[in-house]
């Protein structure tokens, strides 16, 4: 089949795709299975090769994904049962002053962001956002805006939350590397969109507290788990990721040390000696029996599972782009762009993610369409790094009315449409552009 026809089918597909999210509402798991059948069936691939690309696919991606994201969630839920997420906002809200609390909430969310979701992030913080509004009689955005700039950098750019690894795992990208980019490159941007954009715009729109909602006293916070033990638990996993991926820099292959940190690194054996910190220490340390433990554990796969689906699906695209020769006709393509591929991960991720809204499809479609290219070019080590924060970056970039983050900002900040697009959709924004425009500086010297 020619080349061209291969591109037209490629082509096709991802119309198809847009078309089952957009106007069909069809949820992302059934549409990104069945656009695989159509650019399977499309190339004049055997109907049973595409059977099995479908099953190899789903195989290799969940292999992994299923136990980070399985684990990340276990260890997420445990930290917001325990109350974890509100003794970090308490604590660095009385660190930082009454002067600076913007500041505080944006490295609040930004650490909360790492294990927790962002929509369960959200709900357990807002309640403070409106006592502090409540309280000064400063709009809403003053407070929110830096909250949700952390949150919002964190979800989207640092494991072992799903957006990076989901990216990670597609391309073959080091965690390691990618938690260090994600946070060198997530840390301006959480600045820049949060306290500093929050301050601007809380000056333009003033939102008072919504009617439909109500506040409550802070009650004594002496049950907390302490502050100390709630920042050592959230890095233990980034600590033992970094440390892999520095090991094999430094030592060579052989080396005692590089071997036990490739093992204690490895996401598999750091999340899960971080799931059992946070059961044993928050957990059992608390007074929560194992039944409540494991009902909590339960609880936090509802919301991966469907996750987890998706990101499998994307490894079925990805294998028939691959397996149809379409992914080697794309990757020959766009190596003779005369855009960088960072670049084109960026803008790819860009125009899929505005025009379908969601950020999860934004990063797989995009990912699985890169993922020919950086096999092709031989990216490996911190490009393929930095290649994965692209990608998010361009996923989170201008939530608008297509996105359900943009209506939950709204209704619960009491926002009409207009000023949720100029504070929420001009924040994600801002997160984006921000933090690739760091990752495109620093490919400079990395490439």
């Amino acid at each position: 089949m020619s080349e061209y026809t291969l591109i037209i089918a490629a082509a096709a597909g991802i119309s198809l795709l847009l078309f089952l999210v957009i106007r069909t509402k069809l949820h992302a798991f059934v549409a990104l299975l069945l656009v695989s059948l159509f650019v399977g069936i499309a190339t004049g691939m055997p109907l049973n090769e595409v059977v099995q690309s479908i099953q190899t696919g789903m195989g290799e991606t969940l292999g992994f994904v299923a136990v980070v994201v399985g684990l990340g969630a276990m260890f997420g839920q445990m930290m917001e049962i325990s109350g974890g997420a509100d003794r970090l906002a308490r604590t660095l809200i009385k660190k930082f002053g009454p002067d600076k609390v913007p500041w505080a909430l944006g490295v609040t969310g930004f650490l909360i962001g790492i294990p927790i979701f962002f929509d369960v992030g959200f709900i357990i913080l807002i309640p403070i956002v409106y006592r502090l509004a409540k309280k000064t009689g400063r709009s809403l955005l003053h407070y929110a805006i830096p909250l949700f700039a952390g949150l919002s950098v964190a979800h989207s750019f640092i494991p072992p939350t799903p957006g990076p690894i989901i990216v990670a795992n597609l391309i073959g990208a080091d965690l390691g590397w990618v938690i260090l980019f994600g946070t060198i490159a997530g840390i301006p941007a959480m600045i820049i969109a949060g306290p500093l954009f929050g301050k601007y715009i809380a000056k333009k729109i003033h939102i008072s507290l919504p009617n439909y909602m109500d506040t409550e006293e802070i009650e004594d916070d002496q049950e907390l788990p302490s502050f100390g033990l709630i920042v050592t638990i959230i890095l233990v996993p980034l600590v033992l990721i970094l440390l892999n991926t520095f090991s094999t820099v430094i030592f060579p292959e052989g080396n005692i040390i590089r071997t036990i940190c490739t093992f204690l690194g490895h996401p598999f054996v750091a999340l899960l000696i971080s799931t059992l910190l946070v059961f044993y220490l928050l957990g059992v340390k608390n007074g929560y029996s194992n039944q409540e433990i494991q009902a909590i554990a339960s609880k936090s796969l509802e919301p991966a599972g469907m996750i987890i689906l998706v990101t499998g699906a994307g490894g079925i695209f990805k294998q028939v782009l691959i397996d149809t020769g379409v992914g080697r006709v794309l990757a020959d393509t766009m190596a003779t762009s005369p855009l960088p591929p960072i670049f084109l991960a960026f803008l790819i991720a860009s125009i899929i993610r505005i025009a379908q809204g969601s950020a999860t499809v934004a990063m797989v479609t995009a990912t699985s369409l890169m993922s020919p290219l950086t096999s092709t070019l031989g990216f490996e080590g911190p490009v393929l790094g930095l290649i994965v924060i692209s990608i998010a970056a361009g996923a989170t970039i201008a939530s608008h009315v297509n996105d359900s983050g943009f209506w939950l900002i709204n209704r619960y900040l009491g926002l009409d449409v207009k000023d949720t697009l100029r504070s929420w959709t001009v924040m994600e924004t801002i997160c984006s552009l921000v933090a690739f425009s760091i990752v495109f500086i620093i490919s400079w010297f990395i490439t």
